[in-house]
C-alpha cells in the first residue's frame, strides 16, 4: 500500500479517486437493483413463493449486515485499499455464481455473499474518498457518489430485463468482469496509510448516542419501505399483465425521478435543515402507501409505484446527512462511520423484503402496505412531538 496521502493539493488524484468510487457504487447498485424485474422470472422457472421471493430479496442486505462490522474492522486496521480490493474480487466471484445458479438455495446463497462483499467495497470506498477529500468538499463528493449510485439503480432494472431475455449467465458474467477490472484499478490507485485503528468497542459506544440512533432510523426506514416495495410491486405488476421489461421500466422511471430529486433535497436540507424534508417524506410516504393496495390496472399501479419510490427516496439525503453529522461529532473513524450506514440500511432492507413477503403471504398486500403507512404516520407524530419539546 502506498503511504502517499491524497490531499486537497492533489486535485488530479482526488478526481481519479472520485471516478473510482463512483464506478464502484454504479456497478454495485446495478447488481442490487437488477433482481427486481427478474423476480417474476424466478417465480415461474423455480416455483418460488411470495415469501421465497422476499427471502431472495432480503439475502443481499442480510449479507451486507453480516459484513458491516468486519468491513469496518478491516478498513480500520489494514486500510481502505485492501478493503476495497477484497470486496470487488468477491463481487466478481459471487456475480458469476448468481448468474449460473439454477436452484433456489444457490440463488439465496449467492445473493447473500454478494451483499457481504458489497459491504467491504462500499465501506472501504466511501471511507477512502472522505479521508482524501478536504473537509469543505466532503459533502460535494459524497453527493456525487450517491448520484452515481442512483444512476446504477436506474440501469439495474434494465440489466434485469436484458437478463430475462439473453440469460442470467452472460448478463451477470459481464458485471463480474467489470468488478474484476475495478479491483485492478483500485489496486493501482495510491492511498494513504491507515490511521491509528479504533477498537470495535468504539463503534458500540457511538451507537449509544441518541443522535446517531435517530440518523440510523431514517436510513433504516426507507430500507424497510423499498425492501417491501421491491417484492410486492413486481409480483403484483406481473399478475396484472406487465412483463419483466415493463416492470424494469417502471422502476427505472422511479429511480430517474429520485436521481433528479436528490441534489435538490441536498441543497434544501443544507439551507433549511434536515428535518423539513424528512417530515415531507414521511407525509408523502404515508399517503402513497395507503393508496398502493387499491389500483386494479397495470399502468395505474405503475404510476403509484413510481410515486412511492420518489417518496421513499426523499429520506436518503437528509437521513444520511443526519447520520454523518452525528458520527463525525462523536469522533468515529471514517471506516466505522460508513459501517454504521450498512448496520442501519441492511436490516431495514432485509426486514422489508422478507417480512413484507411473508406477511403478504399469510395476510395480504393490503395489510402490509397499510401497516407501513401506519409506521410512517407514527414516526411523523414522534418527530413532531420531539420538535415541539
Amino acid at each position: 500500500m502506498s503511504a502517499r496521502p491524497i490531499t486537497a493539493a492533489g486535485g488530479v488524484e482526488l478526481r481519479r479517486l472520485l471516478a473510482l468510487v463512483g464506478a464502484i457504487a454504479f456497478v454495485d447498485t446495478i447488481f442490487f437493483a437488477a433482481l427486481t424485474p427478474l423476480l417474476p422470472h424466478y417465480v415461474r422457472e423455480l416455483g418460488i413463493s411470495k415469501a421465497g421471493a422476499g427471502v431472495l430479496q432480503a439475502a443481499y442486505p442480510a449479507g451486507a449486515l453480516v459484513g458491516a462490522i468486519p468491513a469496518g474492522l478491516v478498513a480500520s486496521r489494514f486500510g481502505v485499499k485492501p478493503t476495497v480490493v477484497v470486496g470487488l474480487c468477491s463481487i466478481a466471484v459471487t456475480s458469476v455464481l448468481f448468474g449460473l445458479a439454477d436452484a433456489v438455495w444457490a440463488l439465496d446463497a449467492a445473493r447473500f455473499l454478494q451483499g457481504l462483499a458489497s459491504s467491504f467495497s462500499w465501506t472501504g470506498a466511501l471511507a477512502w474518498l472522505v479521508a482524501a477529500a478536504p473537509s469543505e468538499r466532503r459533502g460535494q463528493v459524497i453527493g456525487t457518489v450517491f448520484g452515481v449510485a442512483i444512476a446504477g439503480a436506474l440501469f439495474g432494472p434494465v440489466l434485469g430485463g436484458v437478463a430475462s431475455k439473453v440469460g442470467t449467465g452472460p448478463a451477470f458474467g459481464t458485471i463480474a468482469a467489470v468488478a474484476a477490472a475495478q479491483a485492478v484499478w483500485a489496486a493501482r490507485t495510491p492511498s494513504a496509510a491507515p490511521d491509528e485503528p479504533q477498537p470495535v468497542s468504539r463503534l458500540f459506544l457511538a451507537l449509544r448516542d441518541g443522535r446517531i440512533l435517530a440518523g440510523c432510523w431514517f436510513v433504516m426506514l426507507p430500507g424497510i419501505l423499498f425492501g417491501t416495495l421491491g417484492v410486492l410491486a413486481p409480483l403484483r405488476l406481473s399478475a396484472l399483465g406487465f412483463g419483466s421489461v415493463a416492470i424494469g421500466a417502471t422502476f427505472l422511471v422511479s429511480a430517474g425521478f429520485e436521481a433528479l430529486l436528490a441534489p435538490a433535497l441536498g441543497r434544501f436540507s443544507g439551507r433549511r435543515g434536515r428535518w423539513l424534508p424528512i417530515l415531507g417524506g414521511l407525509t408523502c410516504s404515508a399517503i402513497v402507501l395507503s393508496v398502493l393496495p387499491w389500483p386494479r390496472h397495470d399502468w395505474l399501479l405503475a404510476a403509484f409505484v413510481i410515486c412511492a419510490g420518489i417518496s421513499f427516496g426523499s429520506f436518503w439525503t437528509p437521513g444520511m446527512s443526519l447520520l454523518a453529522d452525528a458520527s463525525e461529532r462523536s469522533g468515529l473513524a471514517h471506516g466505522w462511520g460508513f459501517a454504521i450506514v450498512n448496520l442501519a440500511w441492511a436490516p431495514g432492507q432485509a426486514l422489508g423484503a422478507s417480512g413484507g413477503g411473508a406477511l403478504a403471504k399469510v395476510a395480504s398486500d393490503t395489510a402490509v402496505y397499510l401497516a407501513l403507512a401506519a409506521l410512517c404516520a407514527a414516526t411523523l407524530g414522534a418527530v413532531l412531538r420531539a420538535r415541539r419539546v
